[in-house]
């Protein structure tokens, strides 16, 4: 029988069980996967091993918890600025914004979440792949919208796929040390889309 996914909401999850998956994000982002024991976490977060298992399962759950969170978060706020009715040029800066908030947030849910969905099994792997092509889907569309208005060209599926990666693998080098504000980052960003997709 397959496996029953279920995705965890972020205001589903206790204080504690929040806190665990903070700490163990940042060990899995720091040392990889692999290389961190359960011990570790349920150290590292001050839980011994029989309470930390009263709020996970297992370690690979937690692994697929940290990354359903965060890219549920994201795929939410992208849903609500997709059908905000606001112009297509509002919705690419809104999907900017969002985009670098949670990203500067959640920057080592987001180191594991590309780097480790491989220790995942296979439903849980597609789990997540699936959320991954959930959000790229709302850029698709918001993309199509100004094809069809007019204010965009039509865009090839590679051209979309290049222009979302600026964005997903930003986090490997955009840095959070203050040179340059979330809002400057996204407005850059905003820029370069609105230029490669416009009709100029």
């Amino acid at each position: 029988m397959d496996e029953i996914l279920s995705t965890p909401r972020s205001d589903e999850l206790s204080e504690s069980k929040r806190m665990i998956m903070e700490v163990a994000a940042k060990l899995f982002a720091d040392k990889g996967y692999g290389s961190v024991g359960i011990s570790e976490v349920g150290d590292a977060a001050g839980f011994g091993k029989g309470a930390l298992y009263y709020h996970i399962k297992s370690k690979e759950e937690l692994l697929f918890d940290i990354m359903t969170v965060y890219m549920v978060e994201l795929i939410n706020a992208a849903r609500t600025i997709e059908i905000s009715g606001a112009s297509v040029p509002e919705r690419i800066r809104a999907l900017s914004h969002s985009f670098m908030e949670i990203m500067f947030a959640s920057r080592p849910e987001m180191t594991v979440c590309f780097r480790e969905v491989h220790a995942l099994n296979d439903v849980k792997r597609k789990g997540v792949l699936g959320l991954h092509a959930d959000y790229q889907d709302i850029w698709m569309r918001v993309f199509h919208d100004g094809a069809r208005q007019g204010v965009l060209r039509a865009l090839s599926k590679i051209e979309i796929k290049a222009i979302l990666g600026m964005y997903f693998y930003s986090f490997l080098w955009i840095k959070g040390d203050g040179a340059m504000t979330i809002d400057a980052i996204a407005e850059d960003f905003t820029g370069i889309t609105l230029r490669a997709a416009g009709k100029g």
